[in-house]
């Protein structure tokens, strides 16, 4: 892993821009000034991440369109019912109205409970804690009850071993702030972070020799996350943006860098 270094920065310098974010969910967030609205919006777009990524983009911009222009202030005096009518039609591939309204009511008592969703993670947090993925555990479980359980698979559960890529995904966007995260949760440090292990990353892992297993688990993810963090300790997430276009933008060619790393 150490000798793909300099490859890993190049990289990083060349593709780490705002430029190269669409089409991601990710491009959502710049919209929203106030950390408040951004914690909602980048937990509906990253829960919603799944599939043809057109299909990601128009979904998540009908959420938003009916959330008004304070995602936070709208969920906070809507009630359960309003919501349920407001989402009656919304689907998105398995996910169906009902799950979002579940989700967003279960937002609205846990906001009323701590003050915003960025206050129970910190809740859920021990600082004793090497990486975010105890919380994160605690964090769900708070959202999941505070919805009634309603969620289904739509709030994935990190107990159960999988890689949580969506949550983890939501996580490096409020987390890390930078020229492509935008960042907003100032409490919890990227040192803690874990790669969000999607197919794209996954393969790009077993390229490296970030990992050998073959299932992208949340075992699979706590490797390359280690293997990663021996090259940047302190922001152990660094490359998955510019390393994750390389399969998502149409304008990169990842195969052509899977071959370099197996000269």
């Amino acid at each position: 892993m150490q000798r793909y270094g300099n490859m890993l920065d190049e990289v990083y310098r060349r593709l780490h821009r705002r430029r190269y974010v669409h089409p991601d969910p990710l491009e959502f967030l710049y919209a929203y000034d106030d950390p408040r609205d951004r914690e909602i919006v980048a937990l509906l777009a990253a829960l919603l991440a799944y599939g043809r990524v057109a299909q990601i983009l128009r979904s998540v911009s009908t959420v938003l369109a009916r959330l008004s222009q304070s995602p936070a202030a709208f969920v906070r005096r809507t009630s359960d019912g309003k919501l349920r009518v407001l989402f009656a039609d919304f689907r998105h591939r398995f996910q169906t109205g009902k799950e979002i309204s579940a989700l967003l009511a279960g937002v609205r008592r846990t906001l009323k409970r701590h003050g915003s969703l960025e206050a129970c993670f910190l809740a859920c947090s021990n600082s004793r804690e090497e990486t975010v993925l105890p919380a994160l555990r605690s964090f769900v479980g708070e959202l999941n009850s505070a919805s009634g359980g309603a969620c289904g698979q739509f709030l994935p559960d990190p107990a159960k071993g999988s890689a949580c890529k969506r949550l983890h995904l939501m996580l490096r966007w409020m987390v890390r702030r930078d020229r492509v995260d935008p960042g907003g949760w100032r409490g919890i440090p990227k040192r803690r972070l874990i790669v969000p292990l999607d197919t794209h990353m996954h393969r790009i892992a077993l390229a490296l020799g970030a990992t050998s297993r073959t299932s992208a688990d949340a075992r699979t993810a706590m490797e390359v996350t280690s293997a990663f963090g021996k090259l940047c300790p302190s922001d152990p997430v660094r490359y998955d943006f510019s390393l994750t276009r390389l399969g998502i933008h149409p304008e990169m060619d990842l195969d052509a860098f899977l071959a370099r790393c197996t000269v």
